[in-house]
């Protein structure tokens, strides 16, 4: 009997319903998506067809989770039904189907400085080595979308080990050692000068002590009311 009436449990509440996609292949549900209610702690998984049904209410946060995929949150504004979509994880390259290979024609000229090349095959009819010349072609694939790809994901994989680099370095404890500044005065100064990607990648080594005592004089200039983050603006309940 439990076991009967538990989807009728859910929809009884105030249930959010979904469907989760393939970011890249719109069409392609995925299955076993987690989702879970960060303010109830429920939690459930999404069927072959992608769809879930989730007790929630306006104001929850849900959070969908896939082996394979990036992370993703869901603010409720309203409760009617949602579509979701999931990026694939950068480390996840997708399979390259080859439909078409291209040789290069320069290739198939000979290499004047090239060393001619011999090899002993199977013993003749007269019980003499068989001496034949052995050669070959190399081909030239057009792997552009793979190589293309491989170059992304590469790229990913380096902008998020400086992420973690920045995260190590740029912590409350380390700059507070170098500018006088604390509780949320520390917090606001953090958010509005923390060391970018790029800044960081542009120099090597970064030099975090010299940047942050930079931009606490450039801080300093500012006046009060620009020395917060701007704050972000707050959705509104239907």
């Amino acid at each position: 009997m439990l076991i009967l009436f538990a989807p009728g449990a859910v929809l009884a509440q105030d249930a959010l319903l979904g469907t989760v996609y393939d970011f890249e292949i719109k069409t392609l549900p995925l299955q076993e998506v987690n989702v879970r209610n960060l303010n109830n702690n429920q939690n459930t998984k999404t069927k072959a067809s992608g769809k879930f049904a989730l007790a929630a209410k306006v104001g929850d946060v849900l959070e969908f989770s896939l082996n394979g995929y990036h992370n993703d949150t869901l603010y409720v504004t309203n409760l009617s039904p949602k579509t979701v979509y999931l990026p694939a994880s950068s480390t996840n390259l997708k399979e390259v189907k080859i439909l078409s290979a291209k040789i290069n024609p320069t290739i198939l000229s000979p290499d004047p400085e090239a060393k001619e090349f011999k090899r002993v095959e199977a013993d003749d009819y007269r019980g003499k080595p068989n001496v034949s010349k052995a050669g070959g072609i190399k081909l030239n694939l057009g792997y552009g979308k793979y190589k293309e790809q491989q170059a992304k994901a590469k790229e990913l994989e380096e902008k998020d080990r400086y992420e973690a680099e920045i995260n190590s370095v740029f912590t409350e404890a380390y700059v507070s050692d170098l500018v006088k500044l604390k509780g949320q005065e520390l917090k606001d100064f953090m958010t509005l000068y923390r060391p970018t990607v790029g800044i960081v990648q542009a120099t090597r080594p970064f030099n975090y002590k010299f940047y942050t005592v930079q931009a606490y004089h450039k801080w300093l200039k500012l006046p009060p009311s620009q020395r917060k983050p701007p704050q972000v603006p707050k959705l509104k309940k239907n």
